[in-house]
């Protein structure tokens, strides 16, 4: 069940306020302005009106900032135990216009927001609770605060709103495919998470999420391996976060798919290849040095280049792995697996050492960042000598290959262009027509991409909405 955070102090005021202003927006002679929501599975028109900022309560249990609350210990405890205090609204206010991977720096997105907001006015309402409580529009009300305007127009949700009601309805205005500022990645996977525990069927949870069973799959499975990094990054009292790998999306994409393919195949090499990707994206290399590491990473490019102080302990063989409480044994990882996993967890304990700041001891900082930078100048120089032999190979990559060259000929017509704007040389009609030759080329390519690629990643996400595929 949704956690019930209770009613702030200001909720009879507010319900009060509330009903004065429904009464005069009845009463008025214009025409009301609604906002159509999805309530208890059917579309409900509700009231539009004019609320002070001041008033309006941040929703403690938003899923926008689920995961960057961890970003201040102390003060989400303070959150967990008075969710409507001052200082608990202060941080909420502060992680609202924080950069999702980064909360000590203010988010470009809210920055733009906030400068829309000041030169537009408010485009879209809000939407609150009799109480006063924000379900939709936390982020604008920040901004709004932030620029001094008194009031904020919001919807109004019926009497009988329970907090499941507050959560389901936050859900469907934040996950409709539009131009507001979306979730964060990790906020997404949370969200997705809370839909499974309540027992939403995953078919149900694709259509709510405007995705598929698969990607669905997808994203489970990448919370999953988040939640063992962090289980696996534990030193004292010190742990990664889940917003640590806020901007590991594309990285854990790409892993996915790799891995559930060399899976088929086989195991241990698909389990080699997850642990070099692993340590790569604890490293923070970018996605096109990541997919070079393929199962025989460690073998040929990696191991021989480990200093003494990099290399794990030697790891005890174990043949079977009891399951606690069933009496049954499973087959254990092989030694080169779990020497692999050891490696990982050594870079994972230091990044958690170096995103801990004051919380370590100054000697634990410095020799984590010396361990982080040694292991990354090694990887640096593994993942060179792997890419040089995936070029090597070049001839498996035909497709993107094309894709690559066409590029290279669309920039040259980009200067064409330019030079035939100044001396009046452009054949319009010629060029028209090849454009259009160009629309249907692009659209038979993303049909057969579609057929190639089970999960689209943004490049194909965007060939599609380009070609009007999914229109």
């Amino acid at each position: 069940m949704p956690i019930n955070f209770g009613q702030p102090r200001e909720a009879a005021g507010n319900r009060e306020l509330v009903a004065q202003r429904l009464k005069e927006l009845r009463d008025g002679s214009g025409v009301p302005e609604t906002l159509t929501i999805e309530w208890r599975g059917k579309p409900t028109h509700v009231e539009v009106i004019d609320m002070p900022v001041e008033t309006l309560r941040y929703n403690p249990g938003t899923h926008r900032i689920r995961a960057q609350r961890a970003y201040d210990p102390a003060r989400d405890r303070v959150l967990e135990k008075d969710p409507w205090s001052e200082e608990s609204q202060d941080y909420l206010h502060y992680l609202l216009k924080a950069l999702p991977a980064d909360p000590s720096k203010v988010d470009k997105a809210f920055d733009d927001l906030t400068e829309s907001l000041r030169e537009y006015q408010q485009n879209e309402p809000g939407l609150i609770t009799r109480e006063g409580i924000l379900v939709n529009g936390n982020t604008r009300r920040a901004a709004l605060k932030d620029i001094g305007r008194p009031s904020m127009r919001v919807g109004v949700l019926p009497e009988s709103c329970e907090w499941s009601d507050i959560h389901a309805v936050e859900l469907s205005l934040q996950l409709r495919p539009d131009t507001r500022r979306d979730y964060s990645y990790i906020n997404h996977l949370l969200a997705l998470e809370e839909q499974v525990k309540l027992g939403t069927s995953m078919a149900e949870i694709a259509r709510s999420f405007h995705t598929t069973t698969p990607a669905c799959d997808r994203d489970l499975w990448v919370l999953a391996q988040l939640r063992e990094l962090l289980s696996r990054s534990v030193t004292g009292d010190i742990s990664l976060r889940l917003m640590d790998f806020e901007d590991a999306k594309e990285r854990f994409f790409e892993l996915y798919r790799a891995y559930n393919t060399e899976r088929a195949r086989n195991q241990e090499r698909a389990d080699l290849m997850k642990e070099g990707r692993l340590a790569a994206i604890v490293l923070e290399f970018a996605k096109t040095d990541v997919r070079y590491i393929q199962p025989d990473f460690h073998d040929r490019f990696l191991d021989q280049r480990l200093p003494a102080e990099l290399r794990p302990s030697p790891v005890q063989e174990k043949t079977a792995v009891a399951i606690p409480g069933l009496g049954r044994t499973v087959q254990a990882s092989g030694p080169r697996v779990s020497a692999a996993k050891a490696l990982t967890d050594s870079f994972l304990r230091a990044r958690a050492v170096k995103a801990a700041g004051s919380a370590a001891r100054p000697e634990e900082q410095a020799a984590a960042a010396e361990l982080f930078e040694s292991a990354r100048k090694v990887f640096d120089e593994a993942l060179e000598f792997a890419g040089k032999d995936a070029r090597l190979r070049k001839k498996r990559l035909a497709a993107p290959d094309r894709v690559t060259d066409a590029c290279k000929d669309l920039e040259q017509c980009v200067t064409d262009l330019v030079l035939a704007r100044g001396n009046g040389s452009l054949d319009e009609g010629a060029f028209d027509d090849a454009l259009l030759q160009m629309r249907s080329v692009m659209r038979r390519v993303a049909v057969e991409a579609g057929k190639s690629v089970l999960l689209p990643g943004g490049g194909l996400t965007w060939l599609n909405e380009a070609v009007g595929k999914n229109q």
